[in-house]
C-alpha cells in the first residue's frame, strides 16, 4: 500500500491510475488532517508527498514523520513543481528517500518508488543498533545521536546518515557518487558539490571531532581509524 498526500486533483488522478495499472495499491490524500487519520489505523509501505499542501506544509510532515520512532525510517518520495538542487538539498535533509520534481513522466516515477522500496527492504531491518565510537566521535543508532568530548551535536537527517555510514566503515573509501547513491538514494544530474557540501557541514559542527573524516585526494572521503 502507497499513500499520495497530493491536493491537486488532476495529478492524483493521473499518479493514482499510473500505479493502479502497474500493480501497486494507493490510498489518496488532499490534505494533512486526513493523511495522519489514516496513519494511526495502517501504515503505508511508502509515502509520495507533495511540498505546496493546505494545513501544513511537505517538509513540516516529513520531520514529524521522521521524529516519530514508529515513522522514522518509513519511505518518502517528494513530489513538487521545485525543482532547483537546493529545493532537492531541503527535501532530501529533512530525510526524503528520494525527490521528483513535476511535471514527471509515469515510468520514472514507478521506477523511483520501486527502487526506495527494495532499499528499504534491503536495509530497513539490517541496519545495526549500536555505538559506534572514533576518536572523539561518538555515534548511537539506537538514540540518533552523535557526541563529541561527550557533548550531543544537532546534525540534519542526512548529515547523521552520512557519518553513521562512514564510521561503521571507518578506513573504507567512499567516492562521491558511491555516497549520493548511498545516502541520498540516487545521482543528481549534472555537476554538483552535494556531498563536498555535507562534509565541510559536518567537519565544522564536530568541532574537533571532525578531524575524523579524511580526504582522498581525488578519490573521495573515509573516516579514518
Amino acid at each position: 500500500m502507497i499513500y499520495l498526500l497530493e491536493d491537486d486533483i488532476s495529478i492524483q488522478k493521473f499518479v493514482s491510475y499510473a500505479l493502479v495499472n502497474s500493480g501497486i495499491e494507493v490510498k489518496v490524500f488532499d490534505t494533512p488532517s486526513e493523511f495522519y487519520k489514516a496513519m494511526n489505523e495502517e501504515m503505508p509501505e511508502l509515502l509520495l508527498l507533495d511540498i505546496m499542501l493546505p494545513e501544513e506544509d511537505g517538509i513540516s510532515i516529513l520531520n514529524k514523520l521522521r521524529e516519530r520512532e514508529e515513522t522514522k525510517k518509513l519511505p518518502v518520495i517528494m513530489l513538487t513543481a521545485k525543482g532547483t538542487e537546493y529545493d532537492r538539498i531541503i527535501g532530501l535533509d529533512a530525510g526524503a528517500d528520494d525527490y521528483v520534481a513535476k511535471p514527471f513522466s509515469v515510468m520514472e516515477l514507478i521506477s523511483r518508488i520501486k527502487a526506495v522500496i527494495r532499499r528499504s527492504e534491503m536495509t530497513g531491518t539490517k541496519k545495526s543498533e549500536s555505538e559506534y565510537t572514533v576518536g572523539d566521535v561518538t555515534l548511537c543508532t539506537v538514540k540518533h545521536m552523535v557526541k563529541v568530548k561527550g557533548e550531543e551535536i544537532r546534525l540534519t537527517y542526512k548529515e547523521f546518515e552520512l557519518l553513521s555510514l562512514l564510521m561503521k566503515n571507518k578506513e573504507k573509501v567512499f567516492d562521491r557518487d558511491e555516497l549520493l547513491v548511498k545516502i541520498w538514494g540516487y545521482d543528481f544530474d549534472g555537476e554538483n558539490r552535494t556531498v563536498d557540501v555535507h562534509i565541510r557541514t559536518l567537519r565544522s559542527k564536530l568541532k574537533e571531532g571532525g578531524s575524523i573524516i579524511e580526504t582522498v585526494r581525488g578519490v573521495g572521503y573515509k573516516v579514518k581509524g
